[in-house]
C-alpha cells in the first residue's frame, strides 16, 4: 500500500536513522588521487566533488575522473539538500574555460564534466563560461566527450540556446525531487521549469542527449517517483540518475527514508521499461557517476 506523503522536517531537526550498511565508501587517497587534487589547486579550478562533498570522490578521482564545477564556489540559492556554500558571489573569471580546458588536457581525459554553482546574478546565469569550456576543449582536445551539468537559467532561454549551439554531448538538468518538495528541496526551483528546459534541448538539437537526475530519500512516495520519471519520458529525457539522500550536515533537511539495493534495483527496471536508454540507480549514484559509460564519446556527432 501506497504510504502517506511525509513533510519534510526542519533542517535542524536532529537524525532518527541509523545509517545503513550498504551506504559505504570506499576511502582511497592513493596517486591519481593525489595528483588530480594538486593539479586542480594549481589551476585555481573547483569540482562538485569536493564542494558538495560527493561520496565517489574516492573512486572517480582514482580513475582520473572529475566534474569540473566553474562559476566560482558560491551559489545564489540555499537549497535543502546541497552543500556548496550559499551568499553572493563576486566578479566573473572569463579566462576559466581556458584552464578547463588545458586541466582536462592535462589529466588525459577522454570525457569531461562541466557544472557550475547557480548564478542568478547573472543575466544569462552563467552561460557564457560554459560555452566558452565547450568551445575551449573542442579545439584543445579534439574528440574528448563533453557532458554539461547546467542550472535552470531562471528560464533565459536565450542563454539555454547558447548552450545548446555549442553543442555538448551530453546536457544534463537535474529534476532533484518530486514536485511536493520543491518548496523544502529546491525553494527558488520550478519543476515545471526544469521540465521545459529539457523540452527545449531537444527541440532545438535531437543529437544531444539529455539527462536528469532525483535524489530519493526526502519524503517522497514511490507514485511520485513514478510521475516524475513519466514526466521526464514526456520530455525525451534519455539518461536518467536516481541516487539516495545523504545529510551533509545539521544545516540540511534529515533523510527520512534510506532506500536499499533492492528498492533502487526496482526503480531502474522501471525507468527501463519507460523508455530511457541509460539508467543509473544505486544508493551512491550522483549526477557524473560513471558519466563516460552512459553514451559513446562523440555519439551522433
Amino acid at each position: 500500500m501506497e504510504s502517506l506523503p511525509v513533510v519534510p522536517k526542519s533542517r535542524t531537526a536532529p537524525s532518527t536513522l541509523e545509517i545503513p550498511p550498504w551506504i559505504k565508501v570506499r576511502l582511497s587517497q592513493g596517486r591519481n588521487y593525489t595528483e588530480l587534487k594538486e593539479l586542480m589547486r594549481q589551476e585555481t579550478l573547483h569540482t562538485v566533488c569536493e564542494e558538495a562533498r560527493c561520496p565517489n570522490i574516492y573512486e572517480c578521482w582514482e580513475s582520473r575522473t572529475a566534474t569540473f564545477l566553474i562559476l566560482g564556489d558560491i551559489c545564489t540559492r540555499n537549497c535543502g539538500f546541497c552543500a556548496i556554500t550559499t551568499g553572493r558571489p563576486t566578479g566573473l573569471d572569463r579566462e576559466e574555460p581556458k584552464r578547463v580546458a588545458e586541466t582536462t588536457k592535462r589529466m588525459g581525459l577522454k570525457h569531461v564534466v562541466i557544472t557550475s554553482v547557480t548564478r542568478d546574478d547573472l543575466a544569462d546565469g552563467g552561460a557564457e563560461i560554459f560555452v566558452g569550456c565547450i568551445e575551449e576543449i573542442r579545439a584543445q582536445v579534439p574528440g574528448c566527450g563533453i557532458e554539461v551539468l547546467i542550472p535552470d537559467l531562471q528560464g533565459n532561454w536565450d542563454a539555454l540556446s547558447a548552450i545548446v549551439k555549442a553543442r555538448p554531448d551530453i546536457l544534463n538538468h537535474n529534476t532533484e525531487s518530486v514536485p511536493r518538495l520543491y518548496p523544502w528541496v529546491r525553494p527558488k526551483a520550478q519543476y515545471a521549469r526544469s521540465l521545459e528546459l529539457l523540452r527545449r534541448v531537444k527541440e532545438q538539437d535531437p543529437r544531444i542527449v539529455t539527462k536528469s537526475g532525483i535524489m530519493v530519500g526526502l519524503g517522497e512516495t514511490r507514485e511520485e517517483i513514478h510521475q516524475v520519471l513519466v514526466d521526464l519520458r514526456d520530455h525525451l529525457v534519455d539518461v536518467l540518475t536516481v541516487g539516495q539522500y545523504l545529510r551533509p550536515d545539521q544545516k540540511h533537511l534529515p533523510v527520512e527514508k534510506y532506500y536499499t539495493p533492492e528498492e533502487f534495483a526496482e526503480l531502474k527496471a522501471e525507468a527501463l521499461a519507460l523508455g530511457f536508454s541509460h539508467v543509473e540507480s544505486g544508493p551512491l549514484v550522483r549526477s557524473s557517476y560513471h558519466a563516460a559509460s552512459q553514451v559513446p564519446v562523440k555519439a551522433g556527432m
